[in-house]
This record gives C-alpha cells, structure tokens and sequence, in this order.
C-alpha cells in the first residue's frame, strides 16, 4: 500500500520516463519499484534499517547518500525538521547547477518548511496538492556547502558530569537526557557483568553510561536509524568507551547472548506501532538471554506491557515509577 506522499507522485509518474532516479528521506513504500516500470534506473538511499530489510527496491542503508548525476532527486519530507534539512544540504552539496529536485511531504508534518529552506540555493515552487500533502519542485541554483561537524550536538548527563553525549538530528534525546532514560537509569544500582545489549541505543546514552560505570562488561548497542548509529559510535569514541554498535531492527541482526538486555524503546512511530515493536522485544528477549539473564525497559506507565512480561517470563518487577513512566524487570 502506497503513503499518502507516494499517491501524490503517482499523479507525475510521466517525469520519470527513462530518467535516473535517487530517493532519499522518509520513503516507507515500495513506491521506488513502481518507478521502475517507467525510470531508466532507480536507487534508494535510506537512514532507516528496518526500511532498507523489507523493501523490495533496491536500497542502501547509510547516513550519507553518495550523488551519482541522478536527474532526478526525490525527497520524501518527514516529521524531524532538522534531520530533513541535514539529507537535503549533504546530497545538494555534492549535485551540479540544475539539478532537479521534488520534495513531497505531509502538511501537519512540516513539509512547508521546505519553502524557506530551499529558497536559499534555488528555485522553488509547489506543483501539487492532495491528500493533505503538498509536491515541490526545486530546481538547485548555487550549490551549498555540507560539513558533518556542524550537525553534532553535544551535552553532559547531569547525574555523571564527566560523560558527554553526542548527537545529529533526528536522534532521541538528542539535546538533553529525557525523562525515561534517567528514570532507567536511577535503578542502576547493583554491579552489572558480562555482556550487555542496549537496543533501541540512539545517541548511546545507556549503553555509555554502564561501560563507564562497569567497564569490565561487554557491550553491544543497536538501533535502526543511521543517525542514531553514528552518534554512538561517536559518544563511545568521545569519552574513549569500548563498544560494538551495529544496525538491527531489534534482534534482527543479533546473533550471541547476553546477562542484561536493557531498553528505553523509541514511540515516535505510533503507539500501535511501538507496542508492536516492544513485544517483538519482549517475545525474542527470551532467546537472547544467558540462564539468568535481565531485561530491564522502561515504557509509558500506561501502556500494557505488565501482560507482555508476564505471558512470556512468567513474572514482573516495577523497579520504579513516576506518573508517565514505569521500568519493568524480568529474569529468564
């Protein structure tokens, strides 16, 4: 089934005759492959694993897309402002004087900040409207400048000063420590050993907070937005923690098995859609822990994981709770 950003282009499929394409941004269809019916060839570029494992176009999975003279550029806009702009400015950096671009977006998601942004190194116009969403055409005129250093944010955890978190846009918490995170952390209070898997890692907040703690222990962190990755490995690097971060949509690229697997895991998809991701997390944990081995996750208070737990571990703990959070404890 085609979003409602894919039902726009439909309506201009007559562009794409025998033209190179390159999709970037947020692209959750197989849109791409209907393309190819009509493209000369089609490549997709995507910061998210997940996307890049289930769809059948051909896609790579990577934080920065390499431009390879496409004559067309399709930019699928999402919800993180910030994120949008840093895709946009680092393949526009690398395109020539006419290259061509369409952005497409929903309305309540931003995409008329595109206007604004686009207008400094170009031309920029909408062409079409419909299904709430709106289709720009840009055509480049001066191309910008892109430096990767530019896009870190950085902060310090406020209850270990001396562990510094690094972050590019789109990543969870990436200016500051949320409040389910340190609520997490507030239960780390006994001696953690052996291996340890942060999944859902993001800027690698938890997974550096225990390798600092405990160095002795194993560490593995993995997430499925590119942004996410790299900031881990780059807070890892910056506080001079040794750790293994790898791209998996949860267990999908987990192999080995740990003493503690422990989670803040990410909602901005959907409260459907992060159940059903958590209870994938919760199901498999059970595969992946040692005899004796910990999951440890924190979750909105209201959300009915108490049942997960239960159903596949027998038993719970609430470690903690605020009125928006709770973290759950169970042992295999």
């Amino acid at each position: 089934m085609l979003t409602a950003e894919s039902q726009v282009l439909m309506r201009h499929l007559a562009l794409f005759a025998e033209k190179h394409l390159l999709f970037l941004g947020n692209v959750q269809d197989d849109f791409p492959v209907e393309c190819q019916k009509y493209a000369q060839q089609v490549r997709v570029v995507s910061n998210y694993f997940d996307y890049v494992n289930k769809t059948r176009a051909k896609a790579e999975f990577s934080l920065e897309a390499q431009y390879q003279g496409e004559d067309w550029i399709i930019f699928y806009w999402g919800k993180n402002k910030q994120e949008c702009q840093f895709q946009l400015l680092q393949i526009l950096s690398q395109a020539k004087v006419g290259q061509r671009v369409l952005i497409v977006g929903e309305n309540r998601g931003g995409v008329r900040s595109a206007e604004k942004f686009c207008a400094k190194w170009g031309t920029i116009a909408k062409i079409d409207s419909a299904r709430r969403c709106s289709l720009y055409h840009f055509e480049l005129d001066t191309v910008p400048e892109f430096s990767l250093a530019a896009w870190w944010q950085q902060y310090q955890l406020p209850m270990c000063n001396d562990l510094h978190i690094y972050a590019l846009p789109g990543v969870f918490s990436a200016s500051e420590l949320d409040q389910g995170t340190a609520l997490l952390l507030s239960t780390i209070d006994q001696t953690v050993q052996g291996k340890v898997l942060d999944v859902g890692c993001g800027a690698g907040v938890i997974g550096s907070y225990l390798k600092q703690h405990y160095p002795q222990i194993e560490l593995v962190m993995t997430d499925i937005h590119a942004m996410a990755i790299t900031s881990a490995k780059e807070t890892l690097k910056q506080n001079q923690l040794e750790g293994k971060v790898i791209a998996s949509d949860v267990f999908s690229a987990i192999t080995d098995k740990f003493d503690l697997i422990i989670s803040n895991p990410p909602f901005h998809a959907g409260i459907d859609t992060a159940y059903h991701a958590v209870e994938g997390l919760i199901r498999e944990a059970k595969h992946h822990l040692n005899s004796g081995g910990e999951l440890r996750i924190v979750a909105n208070a209201f959300l009915p994981y108490p049942d997960l737990l239960d159903h596949y571990f027998g038993s719970h703990q609430v470690l903690a709770k605020t009125g928006k959070f709770k973290v759950y404890r169970v042992i295999k």
